[in-house]
């Protein structure tokens, strides 16, 4: 049996060299299952051919990086940089936001798979938590949609002041106080998780919550207008998608706005502004800035799982 030798706080264990294990984690590079499976399978008759019972996780990441190098680069890439957000033993707290319908739910989905996260929480789901604790009568803001939310106002935005961005921005501040709480339980409990939605604004979340390496903020966009009315229809022909399509439509002109408003907090707050037209490129986009920005400070907590990934 080939054993795996590694070291997690200070402390010297070993574990059962696993095929599955490693073709999971060279599926989160982005390598199809078959052949990851198979490529894991090259490592493991490379093992026994040398005769190896014991090797370090160091050398073993040292032999999968030098085959995926002569395979395919940029896997080897991808496949390093999901290593390194796994070295620390911090819980990565990454925070998506974006208006309505560019994407926070999908690619929020897709980096928590790839990252190998399985805690993820939508603001929307938080705001209607706090809708069943404060009523309508108390807080009618947060009882409207993002978009709509000005007709909740009691009082009136001074003319000067956007009606939309005013309730907007109530909105937002509101439901922020609940996503604050949502991020310090995680870092509290070393729980890695995905938080995303439109109530993710730069300047609303607390400065000392995203002064901490391991809380990462990204903003999505849809530059094209045209690019952006099309996934309401796209998002609203799905079977299990039950949002009325025409509400979005009859209220886009005010969703672009929100939109528009995304990109200047993200330009004032110097928050990474990802133009969301294609997932994979997307999900390197936010990856290579938490490798490269954050120097794999954060990561994937260890106790989140009994094994630790090849």
């Amino acid at each position: 049996m080939i054993m795996i030798q590694g070291e997690v706080g200070g402390k010297i264990y070993t574990e059962p060299f696993s095929k599955g294990v490693l073709s999971r984690s060279l599926t989160r590079a982005e390598m199809g299952p078959n052949k990851a499976y198979a490529f894991a399978s090259c490592i493991e008759s490379k093992l026994i051919e040398d005769n190896i019972t014991l090797i370090t996780i160091d050398e073993l990441v040292e032999l999968i990086t030098d085959r995926l190098k002569d395979e395919n680069p940029d896997i080897a890439d991808k496949y390093l940089a999901w290593k390194k957000i796994k070295q620390c033993n911090d819980p990565l707290v990454l925070l998506i936001g974006g208006a309505s319908g560019v994407g926070t739910s999908s690619i929020a989905f897709e980096i928590a798979n790839r990252l190998g996260i399985r805690n993820m929480i939508s603001t929307d789901m938080i705001r209607e938590v706090m809708r069943k604790i404060v009523s309508k009568e108390l807080l009618p803001v947060i009882h409207e949609s993002s978009f709509t939310a000005y007709k909740g106002m009691r009082v009136s935005p001074p003319p000067e002041l956007d009606d939309v961005l005013a309730g907007f921005r109530d909105h937002v501040d509101t439901v922020s106080v609940g996503i604050e709480g949502v991020i310090e339980r995680a870092l509290k409990e070393g729980i890695s998780i995905v938080i995303e939605g439109v109530h993710i604004v730069p300047g609303f979340i607390s400065k000392e919550l995203l002064e901490k390496d391991n809380v990462i903020m990204f903003v999505l966009t849809l530059h094209d207008k045209e690019v952006h009315k099309g996934r309401f229809y796209s998002r609203c022909r799905q079977m299990w998608a039950r949002r009325p399509l025409q509400r979005y439509l009859d209220n886009f002109f005010a969703i672009r706005k929100i939109h528009k408003y995304f990109e200047s907090q993200a330009r004032k707050f110097d928050v990474p502004v990802i133009e969301n037209i294609d997932v994979i490129t997307t999900i390197d986009s936010i990856i290579k800035n938490i490798t490269e920005t954050y120097g794999g400070i954060a990561n994937v907590t260890k106790n989140e799982s009994e094994r630790i990934d090849e």
